[in-house]
C-alpha cells in the first residue's frame, strides 16, 4: 500500500485500523450500534493456553456471551458475524466441539446460521488415544435475512473446467463458471506452521487466507470489519489489504506489537504472506521427504 495507514488505540469512525490494548469488551463499547458490516474472529477455547485463564466452561460461555452480545449490537442488518472455534477438552480427556456450546448463544439474538464452515489442515498435534484433530469450525451467521455475499471474488478453480453439458438447453457449452467454482463449505487451508511464510511466536496465529476469503464474500470496500480476538493482526490485515476499515483487541501485548508490526508492512508491502488462492505444496514422488525409511514396515496392518 502507498498511503500511510492511520493506526488509532481509541476507535473512531475515521481511523482506517484501531487496535486496541486489552479485554476487547472495551474496544466493543466504544463502537456505535450498527456501524460493523463484518465480525470475524477467533476467541481462546479455554484450553489453557498461554494467552488465556483457565476457567470453567460455564465461566467461559458466560464471557463469550458478554463479548457475542456487544458484536451483535455493532452489526449492522445485513451484516455477518463469523465465529471460528475448534475443541474444548474435558477433564476426563473428552472433547466438546465449541461451536455446538455457542450455538445457543448466537440463535437467542436472532441472528441466522448460513454455513458451518470446515476449516481442514493436515498438520498438527499427534493424539495416542483418538484421532489427530485436523479441522476446526466457522460459524457464518447473519443479522437479518438480507445480507451482503459476494460469491465471485472467493471462486476457486474448476475441477474440470472442460466439462460440457451434455443434455437440455446448454448442451455441447462448457458447463462450469468461467471464474471458477465455489468454494463450498470445507476450506483446505494450511495452518500457520513453523515453515509458514506469516509465522510468529502466536501458536495459534490464524493464516491471512481465512479472513481474507470472509472480508471479500462478505463486506465491501470502505466497510467496517471488527476482531475482537485479534491475535498477531491476520483479519485486521485482511481487511486493509482489500479496502476495508479494521477495528480489534487483544490482551496480550507482545502480540499487539507484532500485529502493529505487520499492518506496517502491508502499509510498505513487504509483509511476508500465503497468497489467497495459493495450491497447497505436495511433495514429488522423487523427493526424499515421501519415501519410507530403511527399517520402516511397509502396507497397513490388518488387525
Amino acid at each position: 500500500m502507498a498511503a500511510k495507514l492511520s493506526i488509532g488505540a481509541r476507535y473512531r469512525a475515521t481511523n482506517q485500523v484501531t487496535l486496541r490494548t486489552g479485554d476487547c469488551r472495551r474496544l466493543l463499547r466504544e463502537i456505535p450500534d450498527g456501524a460493523a458490516q463484518l465480525v470475524v474472529t477467533s476467541p481462546p477455547y479455554n484450553i489453557g493456553k498461554t494467552y488465556e485463564r483457565s476457567c470453567t466452561l460455564e465461566e467461559y460461555t458466560a464471557v463469550q456471551a458478554d463479548i457475542v452480545g456487544e458484536c451483535v449490537r455493532i452489526l449492522r442488518d445485513g451484516g455477518s458475524l463469523c465465529w471460528q472455534v475448534g475443541n474444548y477438552v474435558t477433564s476426563s480427556g473428552g472433547i466438546l466441539p465449541l461451536d455446538i456450546q455457542l450455538h445457543p448463544l448466537f440463535a437467542s439474538h436472532g441472528l441466522h446460521l448460513r454455513n458451518r464452515i470446515i476449516w481442514h489442515y493436515e498438520h498438527g498435534l499427534h493424539c495416542r488415544r483418538r484421532f489427530s484433530g485436523r479441522y476446526e469450525t466457522i460459524l457464518w451467521y447473519t443479522k437479518g435475512k438480507r445480507y451482503v455475499f459476494h460469491l465471485d471474488p472467493v471462486r476457486v478453480p474448476q475441477k474440470y473446467p472442460g466439462k460440457k453439458a451434455y443434455a437440455g438447453p446448454r448442451k455441447g457449452e462448457y458447463s462450469g463458471h468461467p471464474s471458477g467454482k465455489n468454494p463450498g463449505d470445507v476450506w483446505a487451508i494450511p495452518n500457520v506452521k513453523a515453515n509458514h511464510p506469516e509465522k510468529t511466536s502466536h501458536p495459534c496465529q490464524f493464516p491471512i487466507e481465512l479472513p481474507e476469503r470472509l472480508v471479500l464474500a462478505l463486506s465491501r470496500a470502505g466497510d467496517l470489519v471488527v476482531d475482537p480476538f485479534v491475535g498477531t493482526g491476520s483479519t485486521l490485515i485482511a481487511a486493509v489489504l482489500h479496502g476495508r476499515k479494521a477495528a480489534g483487541a487483544e490482551i496480550v501485548k507482545e502480540y499487539v506489537r507484532i500485529a502493529r508490526r505487520r499492518l506496517r508492512q502491508v502499509e510498505r508491502g513487504t509483509l511476508k504472506r500465503r497468497p489467497l488462492g495459493m495450491p497447497i505444496y505436495a511433495p514429488s514422488a522423487n523427493s526424499s521427504l515421501v519415501r519410507r525409511p530403511p527399517g520402516w514396515a511397509s502396507g497397513h496392518s490388518a488387525g
